[in-house]
């Protein structure tokens, strides 16, 4: 199928500003649902915050693992604060990658912000490039309505918060979307560019990377058969130029760690020993879900046994519907390194957010459906996303 991926056909001819505006027409509605969905979300977190005598921006811009970016942001890594703070961890903040920090510093260089604030501002532009991307994703798959609803249902996930906080995945769900889309429409060397950037962002960008090189893999095979011209045919140095960049920001930020802690190429995996995580191909996961099954365990961790259960269940559908290879790979590297990594299983439907395209059968399924009965669902979704949201930031104070 990653025949279909890059050899599909491209966009009309027309002027760059002329498709980017159509490009914007089309995803408007999906857009304007993405940013009302959200905005809802938001609205709850802060009544409850202020009814718990918190701060909103504070719940939403400096929690956990945003304490972390935004330091890096101001300070570098390694800073003195984080050194006095983690005395124990002397190069825990190198676990995080650099590209939001990066962002964070440019706009407070541009914008006189506070560093939560300005975290917020590149979370939610970020939320709102990866809400277009997917639904560009979904329409070029499945047509308009089936794009819209899959934004919909990105946007009403449980842990759908996150694409509101001071957090990465936003980020990273952003430039994988639009990388997939270019691979969609035959941009393999954007698609490499955008894979190499998400490199920067999260080490889960392994998956973009992935799915760039599966897709050069298979159409340089399939050119090589007589047929192979069939469709159109991607000149080879486009797709060795995607292969070659794909994987750059990746690898050069984990060489980097590797260089700047003495401990060679493998450095990053002995930071992310740091912090208990390593790759065990999931039976960490395993031993917590028996754990939850025989003991139980606070509501967070119940939800986020039925999100990764769904998930797989999804993933099995995803699979019968036969996507083209770049998405299924892009989506099997994200779930096999979300529930093949060690520790954080509260945070297990975090690191899935990223993996937008396992709701592409539930959005088809709804584009099919009549309309009331996919408002009424989306109405259920909706109440346990942002009642759920506002109970993970202000009542359960686990880490997400």
């Amino acid at each position: 199928m990653v025949a279909e991926t890059l050899g599909g056909g491209g966009e009309p001819s027309a002027a760059g500003g002329e498709r980017v505006a159509a490009a914007a027409r089309r995803a408007g509605p999906a857009l304007l649902l993405f940013a009302g969905i959200r905005g809802i979300g938001v609205l709850c977190v802060a009544g409850w915050a202020r009814h718990t005598g918190r701060h909103p921006r504070t719940l939403l811009g400096a929690s956990w693992d945003s304490q972390w970016y935004l330091s890096i942001a101001q300070h570098g890594y390694g800073s003195p604060a984080v050194t006095r703070t983690w005395p124990q961890l002397p190069a825990a903040d190198l676990a995080f990658f650099p590209l939001y920090p990066w962002l964070v510093r440019a706009l407070r260089a541009a914008v006189p912000l506070g560093a939560a604030s300005a975290g917020l501002l590149v979370s939610w532009a970020a939320a709102l490039a990866a809400a277009w991307g997917i639904f560009a994703v979904g329409e070029r798959l499945h047509g308009r309505r089936t794009g819209v609803l899959l934004v919909a249902l990105w946007a009403l996930l449980p842990h759908a918060v996150v694409e509101s906080m001071a957090y990465t995945e936003p980020l990273l769900t952003a430039l994988a979307a639009w990388s997939l889309y270019a691979l969609l429409t035959r941009r393999p060397v954007w698609a490499g560019a955008l894979a190499a950037l998400a490199g920067l962002a999260r080490p889960s960008a392994l998956a973009s990377v992935a799915a760039v090189e599966l897709a050069v893999v298979a159409v340089a095979w399939r050119q090589r058969r007589p047929d192979g011209r069939a469709g159109g045919r991607v000149p080879p140095g486009r797709l060795w130029a995607a292969a070659l960049l794909a994987p750059t920001g990746w690898l050069a930020y984990v060489l980097w760690v590797g260089w700047h802690t003495g401990h060679g190429p493998l450095g990053y995996l002995d930071v992310q020993a740091l912090w208990g995580s390593r790759f065990d191909l999931g039976r960490d996961t395993l031993r917590a879900v028996r754990r939850l099954v025989l003991t139980g365990a606070p509501p967070a961790y119940c939800m986020a046994l039925a999100v990764v259960a769904v998930a797989l269940l999804l993933y099995a559908l995803l699979v019968a519907d036969r996507p083209p290879a770049a998405v299924l790979g892009y989506v099997t590297v994200l779930v096999v390194l979300a529930l093949g990594g060690t520790h954080y299983f509260a945070s297990k439907p975090r690191f899935l957010l990223p993996a937008f395209p396992l709701l592409l059968p539930a959005a088809r399924a709804l584009a099919g459906a009549h309309r009331r009965t996919t408002a009424l669902l989306c109405g259920a979704l909706a109440a346990l996303s942002s009642g759920y949201g506002a109970y993970l930031l202000t009542v359960a104070a686990i880490p997400l």
